[in-house]
């Protein structure tokens, strides 16, 4: 029986649709949900195109109600991806899978890492601080923003001419290789 991925994704869902496609060629590891907190998110067009089923949920549905935990076991879920999941996982969530949810974040925490450091922020606060590198960081899920214990890093150099847009690519290209390989470590 093949592992099975749910991805929660709050933007363009880039890194959702490369693990899809890292997985597609592999029997064994299937992308079987998406999850989305924004109704306007390009993910949801990703997921549509690649025909994997995809759930909008509000802050009501994910704090208060059991709805998500329902989903994930009605689709046997063997590892939650957060790829750019912009809300803090509630204690429920992760006391109902234990180990079993993940997140990238594009620096090398415990740096600029918490509330609010996502994305190009991320990237702007590395650049005017005038680190040397960055990279990213895949790390389990805990209660606290980008706590949970490193799995994996990986960096990359940052030059005297790379600003948060030059930054993001270098980023980018550390996410599509490293990801799904690491996901794949985890679940075979």
């Amino acid at each position: 029986m093949s592992k099975r991925i749910a991805i929660f994704a709050s933007g363009s869902g880039s890194n959702a649709e490369n693990i899809y496609h890292f997985f597609k060629r592999n029997p064994q590891v299937e992308v079987v949900l998406i999850i989305t907190n924004n109704s306007t998110a390009k993910v949801i067009e990703r997921a549509n195109r690649l025909k994997i089923p995809c759930k909008v949920i509000d802050k009501e549905i994910f704090y208060n109600s059991n709805q998500v935990v329902e989903w994930i076991k009605a689709d046997a879920v063997d590892l939650i991806v957060l790829a750019g999941f912009l809300w803090l996982i509630p204690s429920y969530l992760i006391a109902a899978f234990p180990n079993k949810i993940i997140n990238i974040h594009p620096a090398l925490l415990p740096k600029y890492g918490g509330k609010g450091m996502y994305g190009n922020k991320v990237h702007e606060a590395v650049i005017v601080n005038r680190e040397k590198e960055s990279g990213i960081t895949i790390h389990y899920v805990n209660e606290k923003y980008d706590e949970g214990n490193i799995i994996f890093q990986a960096k990359c150099e940052i030059t005297l001419n790379d600003n948060s847009e030059t930054l993001a690519n270098k980023i980018h290209e550390l996410e599509y290789k490293h990801f799904p390989q690491v996901i794949e470590s985890l679940l075979l």
